[in-house]
């Protein structure tokens, strides 16, 4: 593939608000503390979308406006990619919940957020965006799958694309079936040509090597239990703002290698 040029980070996560107390503990200059995710629904949202949006949109917009302000660049202007491994799970459980029930009639709210491109609807309304949107599931290989599409997108339309990655919590009992434990997103701004705001090149490859640990282990408890956590090696990477090569989780026997060049 060819190069694509990264123009704007975001990262909400566990003991990481924001990209910049994200950056600080990547460099080891600051100890991961596991603290709960604050998550609210942006105020540029029309109200009745307000009140109904679950932590899947809350999380996926606060991370795409964020991504997008650093980059500088209009959200309205970019295509996108929204990836997740489960989308909505809240309101998941509440649909099954509810068919389980003696009353089974679902709410009209609950079954249009049922859909996996709602955050990225949500995401249109409040930005007025009208480029190119995907949504993407591909279980643990979600962040890899995500990464591949925005580079995609962004070098077959020549415009830069957004990267949403994210990844929200299951209640219980469905949980037990997948325990993500924490809400995780991350955001990238890519560029199909480099701009001269750009924080580094991006060489994407596929490969059989195993995918890079993280040395801290509990950064490698989240990016084992967190599809959209899988991120954290570039992200570590990116921090320190050295030139390396990381290779990323994404299919059995085929793993994503980005090259970072300074």
């Amino acid at each position: 593939m060819n190069s694509v040029y990264l123009e704007g980070i975001s990262v909400i996560g566990p003991g990481m608000p924001d990209w910049p107390m994200a950056r600080q503990v990547l460099r080891q200059e600051s100890a991961l503390e596991i603290a709960p995710v604050t998550l609210t629904a942006p105020d540029i949202l029309p109200a009745t979308e307000r009140r109904r949006a679950g932590a899947a949109t809350k999380l996926s917009m606060s991370i795409g406006l964020a991504a997008a302000r650093d980059a500088g660049l209009d959200p309205a202007t970019l295509a996108n990619v929204f990836t997740s491994t489960g989308g909505d799970c809240d309101n998941c459980h509440a649909l099954l919940e509810t068919l389980a029930s003696d009353d089974r009639m679902v709410s009209p709210t609950r079954f249009h957020n049922s859909v996996h491109n709602a955050p990225a609807g949500y995401w249109s309304i409040a930005t007025h965006c009208m480029a190119p949107s995907t949504s993407l599931c591909a279980y643990d290989a979600t962040l890899g799958a995500g990464l591949l599409e925005a580079a995609t997108m962004a070098l077959g339309n020549g415009q830069p694309c957004l990267m949403i990655a994210f990844d929200t919590a299951y209640p219980k009992p469905l949980f037990q079936l997948r325990p993500i434990p924490y809400p995780f997103g991350v955001g990238l701004v890519i560029s199909p040509v480099p701009t001269a705001t750009s924080r580094a090149e991006l060489k994407l490859s596929l490969v059989s090597t195993p995918a890079d640990v993280m040395a801290d282990t509990g950064l490698e408890s989240l990016r084992q239990q967190i599809p959209a956590a899988r991120a954290l090696p570039l992200l570590q990477l990116l921090a320190r703002q050295t030139a390396g090569r990381v290779v990323l989780d994404y299919l059995e026997g085929c793993q994503l290698a980005v090259e970072v060049v300074q």
